[in-house]
């Protein structure tokens, strides 16, 4: 994963296109200009930290159906709004629906800037937490079936003792389960375990189970 970042501007005007794009390259960021909601679904959202710059009323579907779709296809990009024909509604639309900022032309250089920066920030963050989230799934799944089970048990506070009597099996054996799991999901405690737990959704998983 690249860590520089990508400002992707989707405006079907070519003199704002063209003014973003040379604003943004000045300050030392990479920039795609494009012109319309299918030519950024053709390029795909890009590998780094990234931030959308989005006209409102573009061709065919405007900026905020393209902000609910990405919404529904789960697509984790931070918007920020840009319109010469905003109102109250639509800039509470837009911001209800997680955009970083909705801008009226004109603005202020420094306003979209600012934004931008903003935008990115949480896309890194974003991107970190994804990172280490897939790290931690990657960690769960060395887990055999019944470290599964032993792990699911341990983090409700359930002793070795109860946990060998739940599932039928000896106490010894349970705390090498135990050794096994701690080892294997890198937690340095059973505190660090339940946070792991917790993120996994692994208590829901399992009283979904019972």
């Amino acid at each position: 994963m690249t860590d520089e970042p990508t400002i992707i501007v989707v405006d079907d005007d070519p003199g704002i296109r063209e003014s973003l794009h040379g604003l943004l390259r000045s300050v030392g960021l990479q920039v795609k200009a494009l012109a319309s909601v299918p030519e950024f679904l053709k390029e795909g959202r890009p590998e780094g930290p990234a931030c959308l710059v989005l006209d409102v009323r573009l061709p065919g579907r405007s900026g905020l159906d393209f902000q609910r779709d990405l919404s529904a296809a789960n697509v984790h990009l931070p918007i920020i709004f840009i319109t010469g024909y905003g109102d109250i509604p639509m800039s509470v639309q837009a911001i209800k629906g997680g955009a970083i900022e909705f801008l009226t032309k004109p603005f202020r250089d420094q306003e979209l800037l600012d934004a931008i920066q903003l935008g990115l920030a949480r896309d890194r963050a974003w991107l970190e937490e994804a990172k280490a989230m897939a790290a931690l799934r990657s960690r769960f799944e060395t887990l055999t079936p019944r470290e599964r089970e032993v792990m699911a048990l341990v983090v409700t506070g359930r002793l070795n003792k109860q946990i060998a009597h739940d599932i039928g099996i000896s106490e010894i054996t349970v705390k090498v389960h135990r050794g096994q799991v701690m080892r294997k999901m890198n937690a340095a405690s059973l505190p660090d375990l339940s946070r792991m737990a917790d993120k996994l959704d692994l208590t829901a998983a399992k009283s979904q189970n019972e």
